[in-house]
């Protein structure tokens, strides 16, 4: 395992012509992004999880039926402070960094006193989420990186902060068909709250030629939803969306701010601050687009982790929405660099299965139903919403395909109802090993493989002027390096 996840990647600098299997269609062009942990020692220091790795940027340029690689490191303030130290000296979530041993003690102590409210990194190594015309590199923080899609150059830094108030944000937002960027973030004891911030940024913004009209300077805050906790908010790394609806998920798998803010004196990591509470509920917040405002009922569901969201639709007065699920937070646990090594296979079968499975959630609650009587009648799906007191609505789901993770869909279909999801295979283990196309309606599958590799996260293109959601093609790239024997 230390093959894939412990030695650090080479840049490529400059375009090298990749080796393709099979004939890309003529109407494929473009560039594929791409965004990753690639560097996980520097110097003798080295990083305790593997999603703490230094931002390494990838792109494939797709031209006449060819492919062009290249990759580049974002230079970001974080990789520019390690490397100039030649050591770790920007904490990341799974790596507390810690001052040069040699300062003195009054350096020392604004160093603690300064992490207990945390300036967090800008080592975005998550995704790629556009903007308007502008591309940015992102994490999980308050920082986005600008991005030449072209080159990979590391343009400016961006502070969400700035714009609308949130600490935290994801990496996988959403977009309408204007390109509009409609995201959630957390904003941490703002104003004596802890919130959920939904936020939209404008594709486009009146005088967007002139000089200082980007459209993020024209974030609005959409809509808020309390915390249960004040100093507990919950973790997601995705949300739902429909035509009129937001499914947003508050899971058990909670930050503990307390111990974040304390975490750097402690000597722990704030990923140490962070807990699956299997007692507690997973609650539903749905929210209504046309009125910017959640629904009353209160809807929850079994305690699970849920990093993706794969889609959503309404349906005869439902909302049904489809989430890869896992039991607990072991998955996380699993990818702390300690953990793989020889004995990675046998860790692996330890973690929860990640688990297809889709929910449904009534849009209006029948006062006069009986307690305990499912509110759900549709004949597409097992899924329930069993009636409880004090108008709780407790929902169960239809278990579809266990071992995919990685999902991906026609994204023409987000939203809407679709039939079809992409993803990787990993069975027992978070390693992909195949391709698999899933069908929702018929619960049958199709899948691909290629003996001694492991495939990177399928993409679906949709062939121009399809009219079959899976009409196009689900693109895989594998280099060389990633071609390994067992």
């Amino acid at each position: 395992m230390d093959i894939i996840f412990g030695r650090n990647k080479k840049e490529q600098r400059e375009p090298v012509r990749a080796t393709v299997t099979g004939k890309i269609p003529s109407w494929l062009q473009g560039i594929l992004l791409r965004n990753g942990p690639g560097m996980h020692t520097v110097g003798e220091t080295r990083y305790n999880h593997w999603f703490d790795g230094l931002a390494l940027l990838h792109s494939f340029t797709i031209r006449d039926g060819e492919v062009y690689y290249r990759s580049k490191y974002l230079r970001s303030d974080t990789y520019n402070s390690n490397v100039e130290a030649n050591r770790i000296v920007v904490s990341e979530f799974g790596t507390m960094a810690y001052p040069d041993p040699c300062k003195n003690i009054f350096s020392k102590a604004f160093s603690y006193l300064s992490h207990t409210i945390p300036d967090f990194t800008d080592n975005c190594l998550i995704n790629i989420m556009r903007c308007g015309e502008d591309f940015y590199a992102t994490t999980e923080t308050n920082y986005i990186r600008k991005i030449n899609p072209q080159t990979l150059e590391t343009l400016e830094k961006v502070d969400y902060r700035k714009y609308v108030a949130v600490n935290l944000a994801t990496s996988h937002p959403h977009y309408d068909a204007a390109g509009n960027v409609l995201n959630i973030g957390t904003s941490i004891v703002d104003k004596g709250k802890t919130k959920y911030v939904i936020f939209k940024i404008p594709a486009t913004v009146p005088g967007a030629g002139k000089k200082g009209q980007k459209p993020l300077k024209h974030t609005e805050v959409f809509c808020s939803i309390t915390a249960r906790s004040l100093l507990s908010p919950s973790y997601y790394h995705s949300f739902g969306i429909t035509e009129n609806y937001i499914i947003f998920l508050e899971q058990p798998f909670r930050m503990d701010i307390l111990k974040m803010a304390t975490a750097y004196i402690r000597g722990v990591s704030w990923a140490s601050c962070l807990a699956f509470h299997g007692e507690d509920k997973t609650y539903i917040h749905i929210i209504d687009q046309r009125t910017r405002k959640p629904m009353l009922t209160k809807f929850y569901m079994d305690p699970m982790v849920i990093f993706h969201h794969v889609n959503a639709y309404e349906e005869d007065g439902c909302l049904l929405f489809d989430v890869i699920a896992y039991g607990d937070s072991s998955l996380y646990q699993l990818f702390y660099l300690a953990n793989l090594n020889q004995n990675f296979k046998d860790n692996s079968r330890l973690t929860s299965v990640p688990t297809l499975k889709r929910f449904a959630v009534p849009l209006h609650v029948d006062k006069n139903a009986e307690v305990g009587s499912n509110l759900i009648k549709l004949p597409s799906t097992t899924a329930r919403a069993l009636k409880e007191k004090d108008d709780q609505v407790y929902c169960q789901p239809e278990l579809l395909l266990e071992g995919l993770e990685l999902p991906r869909i026609n994204y023409a279909h987000n939203g809407k109802w679709y039939r079809y999801v992409f993803a990787a295979e990993v069975q027992w283990s978070p390693i992909p090993t195949k391709i698999i196309k899933y069908d929702v309606l018929t619960k049958s599958s199709l899948k691909w493989g290629e003996e001694h590799c492991w495939p990177a996260e399928p993409l679906f293109v949709p062939t121009p002027g399809a009219r079959d959601e899976d009409d196009g093609n689900s693109i895989v790239f594998m280099s060389p390096k990633e071609r390994l024997r067992e």
